[in-house]
């Protein structure tokens, strides 16, 4: 049986699981972890979702992601390309790190996400890795207690549930957390036993949000619309962008860093087109990331590219 489509909702939240393959771990040592974190935060900039909790256990990892008008493939997809290659260059090995695709659950987040974001933080204690969510330090639990900061995960919504200032509101998370310690395995919280094994939430909300995923049909881009986009920008022709020089490195720059947010386009694609192997042109993309903060001149070719790119959807 054909598996079912994504559903893809701007705004909508989703918890996700990411798991090694054949079950096998794919973290080895802290320093993965962090490379970890820092490609969510990167994630959060660039594709503009929030995360509001995350566990890395040794073989897998859950999150809870609400997503804008990037679709979640599309997150999940940065994220796992990049980690994989991290870990291939660390343990000098080839490969798939992960298990297929990831798995994605739609959550009525006004019913469920509050409980969805204990039961990912219990997971270690779940599991004996841990006696209390404050003692494991990979989830972010240590975040929503106080315990440790971490600017890129969006918490305001779980503690403003719970109370109007911040020490209350994270003195009763830690309590409800606590209050759940008994919980076993939620076969809910992976779309088991429900209507639609895609959503967590009751009919009504799984009738509403498959209505909603039909009226948001995801528009694709030819990498082809991307270069010529791109061109239009810098007010040059295509030839230019698989040629040498500067500015044809930065208009690769930009390229593969779009290339890594739109539906449809991908750095292999690109990389056929401009000659350049698709680790160099993630390199790019990730240096436009970093020059675009910190220079007005290049903000605003991205910022008009992506008015040519909204023309196009329209």
């Amino acid at each position: 049986m054909a598996r079912k489509p994504r559903l893809h909702i701007p705004g909508a939240t989703y918890h996700v699981l990411l798991r090694g393959n054949a079950r096998d771990d794919i973290f080895f040592e802290d320093e993965d972890r962090y490379r970890f974190y820092l490609l969510l935060q990167e994630g959060v900039e660039r594709f503009g979702h929030r995360i509001h909790a995350f566990c890395l256990m040794t073989n897998h990892v859950h999150l809870a992601v609400q997503v804008g008008e990037v679709p979640l493939s599309k997150i999940m997809q940065n994220v796992s390309f990049r980690y994989t290659r991290w870990v291939n260059w660390r343990k000098n090995r080839t490969g798939h790190l992960f298990q297929g695709r990831h798995k994605a659950y739609l959550v009525d987040a006004d019913e469920y996400l509050l409980q969805l974001v204990r039961y990912i933080h219990l997971n270690p204690v779940r599991v004996g890795l841990a006696k209390l969510p404050g003692d494991y330090r990979w989830s972010s639990h240590r975040t929503y207690i106080g315990k440790e900061a971490l600017p890129w995960l969006a918490t305001e919504w779980v503690l403003g549930q719970l109370a109007p200032t911040i020490g209350k509101a994270r003195r009763g998370f830690a309590a409800f957390v606590a209050e759940g310690m008994g919980e076993g395995h939620r076969p809910e919280f992976h779309g088991r036993g429900m209507t639609d094994n895609r959503c967590i939430g009751e009919d009504r909300f799984v009738e509403q949000a498959l209505m909603r995923a039909d009226t948001h049909s995801v528009r694709r881009y030819s990498i082809q619309e991307l270069i010529a986009a791109v061109c239009e920008v810098y007010g040059v022709g295509e030839e230019r962008i698989r040629s040498g020089g500067v500015l044809s490195a930065e208009i690769r720059g930009v390229a593969a860093r779009f290339a890594l947010e739109l539906p449809g386009c991908d750095l292999v694609s690109l990389s056929h087109e401009v000659a350049r192997d698709p680790s160099s042109l993630s390199s790019a993309a990730r240096r436009i990331v970093d020059r675009a903060g910190r220079n007005e001149v290049l903000n605003n070719k991205i910022k008009k590219l992506r008015s040519i790119i909204a023309a196009l959807q329209a």
